[in-house]
């Protein structure tokens, strides 16, 4: 029987050998009398643990107990070989495997039951040396895993103990090593150190050399010897094989902790540091293993560089507005206390104060994450994310919307319909049963034939008294319950007319030889021959610049233009417009190309029309300009702008250069060139100063300073009402010489991060070349880098924080025509005048018999513009009565765009949208009679008008206030949240909301939802989560358009519910209206890193053609989610008729899952942005701190353009 058993033993596997040992343990763990066996056991484990790394792998991985047992025994047994055993086991485990396995270890528990131990074995006396060496070893490999753990060492008293060890063994080299490891690990925690310093660590570390170098005198001598001699000698300019590489990282690593406190910077600056670590680190940069020094000498010089205070007198935009309601609590109530003697760009103590190096909460390893992720964010309450449909206000106060739903309650009698002869009503699906109108009651009451005949409706709104008795009250209230002075009541557009400001004389300058256009004594209507030089492709007038002098490369140049105005041409018109070669023809005519591919629709652009409406449109600064990209419009380039590659460096190169102001002050010219905030500056008149200007609708630019000839230093204005708020800009740039490269450095960013670290380049718009036929914005810019700077911020904009600094978008541009007219933009303009001239031409130009049509006014904004609401769908097929039923019951979708005005991506994208919805094409006529289409294009108009990033005039972000929204001071907010409380109250809650924003962090086209069981997931509270049932149905349409539009990425969406986005339009309405499918859908700033687009940067085409796709998205949920079988013909749709069914998991009548859809951890996107923000990196996690992902890069997008076919 013996030799059988020995048989089998060997048949077994190993992986079944460790299994088994492990259960044996697991038994006798507790059993204090086998102590024998588990000395046996363990030391069978130890070593198969020290053969074979598979039995390591296992004991580690995801589902094993191993672990968990042998700290078990370890925490229970008595025996001290078992748990030298143990300890031994535990060694191997963490030595081998890296930081993962170290992390495994730590989430088990082991760093508290390991220091449990240590106390346990310091208290026997003399304590046992195998023992200790064994405990100080494993803890110091697992300590710094484990964030918590100065805190748990000093709480068990271990601090202490490792010290005295320490103290009373210096001449045992084998324990003193492992517990001066520990000591370092323990000295991560500043208020360790501290505990330890009192102690006597700083004597003991020179008393632990002295031991060594009586047995090793002649090494040691050597050695300091070296070193003095080293701090002392250019040295390194003679060590051409570099060899001694790791002393001058380790000098530079003892600099670089010395210079954490503000004591050490002192000392570096005094010793002309500055100026030595520059020159040394120059003169490394021609090699490249010699890089980890030039890194490490860059964040020493970036943390000794004194800060500076911003240039300005103050950091509250230069622009005034008084709000009529002045907040009780929160940031705007803080800017309006503060007293005008205090100086608010910076703080008075700001002076480099001592960094703090918390440990506590330093950022777990990346092999951690799937260990210990946790998002304090998430929101845990079940109660708050359920949703509970709340109606806010009362039934009589949202009678004041009744009139912005004229559609639940027209019978059409009066209209041009396509069919006037009754028909019966064909149903979408087989089953015929009761059609439920909310109105069917009240419809004999009488009739809505006073609307004016066909649907379109001007974009003005009479008081409902004057109407609101000649048709039937959709909610049967009282007229009289309705104030004169709510804002959803305007008076028509003209009588808001103003007088806008003059302008400056005009001069020479191509700035002004081209005469902005500006809008001071300008008539209602403008020259009859205006328009005759416009192509029809792309809406440029050709024939808008005039001369007195023949220019016989412009055709029909009219004398005027515009009557009462005499526009006289510099240079650029008189020297002629550049003619263009064949080559430029071809380009041309694929320019016309392009433009019909983009739509199948009316040209929405129209200079005219522009240049009436921007004069209705009421800004702060009572803009009198306007700006050539808005004037002459944009089309697409049609070429592809691949994502930018940078060269390796290019942010060291950059951060170098700056560093050099300090050490080269002669240099640096410092001269202002621009500034809003001096109305009395003077405009510097040399030929070679770039001129700049901000001064029209969506500008910003508030002061330019030029550094170096070439060089300017840029700063944007704070929102309106805020002090801060920097991303955003758009301004125009004049008198440059072709061929130079231009610097320009925007240097009051504030965003940690950002992609133009990740490939994203600035616009551009040049007025030469769109004279010649290609009116464009184009990526451009090259050595494009985003940086934190050495300019302070204060703890007033930065929410009490202090020590905070600014960060730089620098660029570098050549110009392709001398003294051009060119504008900047931080992503392509899209103004207010520019949406209510699309909105007049989709309204001019669509087929009243075929869609249904309406531009209403919301509300009127804080500074007096109109906010424009828009109803899409279709008109019914007759006025029979099934035919006004099935018209009045089609699902609401409610779409919005543009509260926050820098992401104007969102309005491209809605500008897809709203001409999708406005074609002809049958998907688009089968979409309108499928949905009734709600939409606010622009929740902030004034916001957008003035230049700002993120907030409206009340100097608040506008999607924090839909929670309690201040009709006062969020007026649009206030409107648009009732319309939906309205349609909540008549029980016809949207089937979709959707709000359009932008995303300047991340890549591709991605939505955010609201799931309460996927929020609850990620608690990872698994089991509450399972007691959750949920309709996953919001999961749907994001998953159709990730199959149908190519810019989309499921994998990027997310259905988290925050405690931090609580207030924000897509949660308040998942949670207070109820609507199932709220969400938020972000559009990339930069572009595609997955799918058709990948590589490229995104541009208004793709943008456009998103808004289409969700369109096409909507048609398919139709079909998805209709209660009776709703059919379409295949063939309108652009997609395989069974790409999302043939993916579906049925798991009840009414509910499917879709496959790969499992609920996943929330993306961590790393935007570090070597910003200096973890000062105690090591050298070897800092050895490159340039970008080092995959979209680092080598050229600029221009070289490598790819035109279109």
């Amino acid at each position: 029987m013996s030799k059988l058993k020995v048989v089998s033993e060997k048949s077994l596997t190993n992986n079944s050998r460790v299994v088994g040992l492990l259960a044996q343990l697991e038994k006798i763990s507790t059993e204090p009398t086998e102590s024998d066996t588990a000395r046996y056991v363990t030391s069978k484990i130890l070593h198969l643990a020290q053969s074979q790394e598979k039995i390591r792998r296992e004991m580690t991985a995801k589902g094993s107990t191993g672990m968990e047992v042998l700290l078990s025994t370890l925490e229970n047994t008595k025996d001290l070989q078992t748990t030298l055993n143990i300890l031994s086991i535990l060694v191997e485990l963490v030595s081998a495997g890296g930081g993962r396995r170290a992390s495994f270890l730590v989430a088990k528990g082991g760093s508290q039951i390991l220091l449990q131990l240590l106390m346990n074995a310091s208290k026997e006396s003399p304590p046992n040396e195998e023992l200790m060496v064994q405990i100080h070893s494993v803890l110091a490999k697992i300590g710094p895993k484990d964030k918590k753990f100065g805190v748990k060492a000093r709480i068990n008293g271990a601090l202490n103990i490792t010290l005295n060890l320490v103290k009373q063994n210096l001449q045992n080299h084998r324990l003193v090593l492992p517990c001066l490891q520990l000591l370092r690990v323990y000295s991560a925690n500043s208020v360790n150190s501290v505990s330890l310093g009192k102690n006597g660590v700083v004597e003991l570390m020179f008393k632990t050399i002295g031991p060594f170098s009586k047995k090793n005198s002649g090494l040691m001598k050597v050695a300091l010897d070296t070193l003095a001699a080293l701090l002392k000698s250019n040295w390194h300019r003679h060590d051409n094989r570099h060899r001694n590489m790791l002393i001058r990282k380790g000098i530079l690593q003892s600099l670089k902790s010395v210079t954490n406190i503000k004591l050490g910077r002192k000392a570096f600056i005094d010793a002309n540091g500055m100026k030595i670590l520059y020159n040394t680190s120059q003169d490394c940069l021609a090699v490249r293993t010699l890089d980890p020094l030039v890194n490490i000498s860059s964040l020493i010089m970036r943390k000794c560089f004194p800060k500076n205070r911003l240039p300005l007198p103050t950091i509250k935009s230069s622009f005034h507005f008084q709000l009529p309601v002045i907040p009780m609590t929160g940031p705007v109530a803080q800017l309006y206390s503060l007293p005008p003697e205090v100086d608010d760009v910076v703080d008075e103590s700001d002076d480099n104060d001592d960094i703090d190096l918390e440990a506590e909460n330093e950022t777990e390893n990346e092999d951690d994450l799937d260990q210990n992720f946790k998002n304090d964010d998430i929101e845990t309450d079940i109660n708050k994310l359920k949703p509970q449909q709340e109606p806010g206000r009362t039934i009589e106060e949202l009678k004041m919307y009744e009139h912005l739903f004229p559609e639940l309650v027209d019978d059409f009698q009066d209209y041009d319909l396509i069919s006037k002869e009754p028909k019966p009503l064909v149903f979408e699906g087989k089953v015929r049963g009761p059609i439920v109108v909310p109105t069917a009651g009240e419809e004999a009451a009488g009739n809505s034939g006073n609307f004016r005949k066909g649907v379109v409706m001007k974009e003005n709104v009479s008081p409902l008294g004057d109407e609101g008795d000649k048709k039937p009250s959709f909610m049967d209230l009282a007229k009289e319950d309705i104030k004169d002075n709510d804002r959803t009541l305007q008076q028509p557009l003209g009588d808001q007319n103003r007088t806008i400001s003059s302008v400056h004389g005009l001069n020479n300058d191509i700035v002004k030889a081209l005469d902005r256009i500006t809008l001071q004594n300008i008539p209602s209507q403008t020259a009859p021959g205006f328009t005759a030089g416009m192509r029809k492709d792309y809406s440029l007038p050709l024939t808008v610049v005039t001369c007195s002098k023949a220019c016989p490369q412009v055709a029909a140049c009219g004398n005027v233009l515009f009557e009462g105005r005499t526009v006289q041409l510099g240079k650029l018109c008189c020297t002629g417009v550049e003619i263009e070669d064949d080559e430029d023809t071809e380009s041309a005519s694929s320019v016309e190309q392009v433009s019909v591919e983009v739509s199948d629709g009316p040209t929405l652009h129209d200079s005219d029309l522009y240049i009436e409406i921007v004069k209705n449109t009421k800004s702060v600064p009572e803009y009198s300009e306007v700006a050539y990209p808005d004037y002459f419009g944009h089309i697409p380039p049609p070429f592809k702008e691949p994502i930018l590659e940078r060269p390796y460096g290019v942010q060291r190169t950059k951060i170098a250069q700056d560093i050099e102001r300090l050490i080269h002050q002669s240099d640096i010219i410092d001269r202002v060139v621009y500034d809003l905030d001096n109305p009395n500056y003077i405009i510097p008149e040399e030929g070679d100063i770039l001129k700049f200007n901000s001064k029209f609708e969506s500008g910003n630019l508030r002061k330019v300073i030029q550094i170096r000839k070439n060089e300017y230093d840029l700063i944007l204005n704070s929102d309106i009402n805020s002090n801060h708020y920097h991303q955003w800009f758009y301004f125009e740039v004049s008198g440059m010489r072709p061929g130079v490269a231009y610097r320009f450095n925007i240097i009051n960013c504030e965003k940690s991060n950002s992609q133009f670290n990740y490939g994203m380049q600035p616009l551009m718009y040049s007025v030469q070349e769109a004279l010649n036929a290609r009116p464009w914005w184009t990526r451009v810019g090259t050595d494009i880098c985003y940086y934190k700077n050495h300019f302070s911020r204060s703890s007033v904009a930065a929410g009490g924080q202090k020590g905070k600094s600014y960060y730089t978008i620098t660029f570098t541009v050549s110009f392709p025509h001398k003294d051009d007219v060119c504008y900047f933009a931080y992503h392509y303009p899209y103004t207010y005048s520019t949406l209510q001239m699309h909105l007049q031409k989709l309204e001019s130009a669509h087929n009243p018999q075929q869609i249904y049509f309406r531009r209403d006014v919301l509300c009127e904004t804080l500074s007096g513009n109109s906010c424009p609401l828009v109803t899409i769908t279709a008109m019914p097929e007759s006025n029979y009565y099934e035919h006004i039923c099935q018209f009045r019951n089609r699902p609401y979708v409610f779409l919005s765009a543009r509260v926050h005005p820098g992401e104007t991506n969102a309005s491209w994208v809605m500008k897809g949208t709203l001409e999708y919805l406005m074609s002809n094409s049958p998907t688009a006529q089968s979409l309108r009679e499928c949905y009734i289409f709600k939409i606010v294009p622009m929740l902030n108009p004034d916001g957008v008008i003035n230049g700002n990033h993120r907030c409206s005039l009340s100097g608040e972000d506008l999607n924090r206030q839909w929670q309690s929204p201040n009709p006062d001071l969020h007026p649009t907010i206030y409107h648009a949240k009732g319309l939906l409380q309205y349609l909540a109250a008549v029980k016809r809650l949207p089937l979709v909301y959707c709000d359009y924003h932008g995303h300047s962090r991340k890549k591709n086209v991605f939505m955010y939802g609201c799931s309460i069981k996927e929020t609850v997931w990620h608690t990872n509270n698994n089991a509450s989560s399972c007691d959750v049932v949920e309709d996953v149905g919001y999961r749907t349409l994001p998953k159709i358009l990730s199959h149908i539009a190519p810019a989309f990425c499921m994998s990027s969406c997310s259905f988290v519910v925050e405690k931090s986005k609580e207030s924000t339009a897509r949660v308040v309405v998942w949670r207070e209206i109820g609507v199932q499918r709220s969400y938020t859908m972000e559009s990339t700033l930069c572009g595609c890193d997955q799918g058709k687009y990948k590589g490229l940067q995104i541009g208004t085409r793709e943008l456009e053609e998103m808004g289409a796709k969700f369109c096409v998205g909507l048609l398919r949920l139709k079909r998805l989610t209709s209660p009776l079988e709703y059919s379409l013909p295949s063939s309108l749709l652009d997609f395989e008729n069974d790409l999302i069914e043939s993916s579906c998991k049925v798991t009840s009548p009414t509910t499917y899952v879709l496959d790969e859809d499992e609920p996943r951890f929330l993306e961590e996107v790393d935007y570090s942005a070597e910003s200096n923000d973890e000062l105690d990196i090591e050298l070897a996690e800092s050895a490159d701190y340039e970008t080092s992902t995959q979209e680092e890069v080598l050229s600029d997008s221009d070289s490598s353009r790819t035109y279109l076919p």
